[in-house]
């Protein structure tokens, strides 16, 4: 498998065409996120069936991830970059199809199938883009954990972005249109990327098995079990709770009210994403030099998500109070748990890069991000069931243990 690892003569311009498409996409998967939750909840979905609109999402991305280390492996970065990104323009028409007149039974289904499309593709960009970090990075100075924090960061920033865009479409020009105009924006960007891509990134090799993607080393496994609780604590309250929460709070009822509502959450939405993106791309530089190495990144990935579980479990305790001092005391918290989360998601970004071989990077990547993915559906469904049960207060308490279970897994990282 050795012209999987070969290095283009510029590899600086081949991050930037692979981060530019990235975040091209990611600007679209935002959008599309607050479009698809705010609409049908205005259309009166429950909690629980808004989650259900996106578990299909989450399980298209685990599968994905679990095949696309190989795919990439066997046919080249390139061409699962590029199919990632024809698949969400097609998702994106095809949602522009949904009948306001059609009955749940119908509407559900639909809506389902076009976001796994949608994980399908979000998870074949993903994986494409940071594998490539993997052989495109320079191997001194701390070049790995620079490039991949940045290429992580940003994505998060442009997604916050999306987030704020899909509201503000959704109120200004409603939902056929927004989803069609980010379809023909993508497109263009497809086209271009297409076209000025420098050459030199993996072809790929035919010889590449598709059971080679369960890695056999038991720190990659292990991350990739604090990833899944990890990013399953942040999910668990991001999809569906206190977007729902803030909304309920904001709404008096009214047509103008609606739209405010609509504006204000979707900007909180995106405040959080783009704080923790930038967190994420300045990583390296708040953590140090010595971050760079990986014994040192593995000791503060495990000191990092403690205080991340402190700060949830907090919160959670805090939401049981009545009082008009919680909403705001929760956005701060909330910011506090992005500041934190991000700082842990860059280090097992950069840890997963680290105990990876450049032989076999996409396959343990994909693996890692399927990991990623099962946390975020666990996440999603928690998400919905947890705050129709009990509220924001459940909602947050199980954050809590999914963020403690991270914890307990990144631990085992040093046995």
């Amino acid at each position: 498998m050795s012209d999987t690892t070969g290095r283009p003569e510029n590899p600086l311009a081949a991050y930037v065409a692979v981060t530019a498409a990235y975040w091209a996409f990611m600007l679209t998967d935002g959008a599309l996120r607050m479009l698809v939750l705010l609409h049908f909840h205005e259309l009166g979905f429950s909690p629980i069936t808004l989650a259900w609109l996106f578990l299909l999402y989450e399980i298209a991305g685990m599968v994905t991830n679990l095949s696309a280390g190989w795919i990439a492996a066997r046919f080249g970065l390139t061409t699962t970059l590029y199919v990632g990104l024809g698949i969400q323009v097609v998702a994106l028409v095809a949602l522009s199809r949904l009948d306001p007149g059609w009955t749940v039974a119908l509407s559900v289904p639909f809506v389902m199938v076009v976001q796994g499309m949608s994980g399908v593709a979000k998870d074949l960009a993903k994986m494409s883009s940071k594998s490539a970090v993997k052989i495109l990075a320079p191997a001194a100075d701390g070049g790995l954990f620079r490039w991949v924090a940045v290429l992580t960061g940003s994505k998060n920033a442009v997604k916050g972005v999306g987030f704020f865009l899909g509201a503000g479409l959704l109120a200004v020009i409603g939902f056929e249109a927004a989803v069609l105009a980010m379809a023909a924006v993508l497109a263009v960007i497809l086209v271009a990327v297409v076209l000025f891509m420098p050459s030199g990134l993996p072809k790929g090799s035919k010889s590449a098995k598709f059971a080679q993607v369960f890695s056999k080393d038991p720190k990659i496994n292990r991350l990739s079990l604090a990833r899944m609780f990890l990013f399953g604590a942040r999910d668990t309250w991001f999809v569906v709770g206190i977007p729902i929460y803030f909304h309920a709070l904001l709404d008096d009822g009214t047509p103008e009210g609606a739209r405010n509502a609509f504006f204000l959450v979707g900007g909180f939405m995106a405040l959080w994403i783009i704080a923790y993106g930038a967190v994420q791309a300045g990583a390296p530089r708040i953590l140090g030099r010595a971050a760079h190495e990986g014994p040192v990144a593995t000791r503060l990935a495990i000191r990092w998500v403690s205080v991340l579980t402190a700060i949830i479990a907090g919160l959670a305790v805090i939401a049981l109070v009545p009082g008009d001092w919680v909403a705001p005391v929760i956005v701060a918290g909330l910011l506090a748990f992005g500041f934190v989360f991000a700082i842990n998601s860059s280090l097992h970004s950069y840890l997963i890069l680290a105990f990876s071989q450049a032989e076999r990077v996409t396959m343990d990547v994909g693996f890692y991000y399927m990991s990623n993915a099962a946390g975020r559906l666990v996440g999603t469904l928690l998400s919905g069931v947890s705050y129709q049960l009990g509220g924001l207060p459940l909602c947050l308490a199980t954050a809590a243990v999914m963020a403690g279970a991270s914890f307990l897994s990144a631990r085992r990282l040093t046995a």
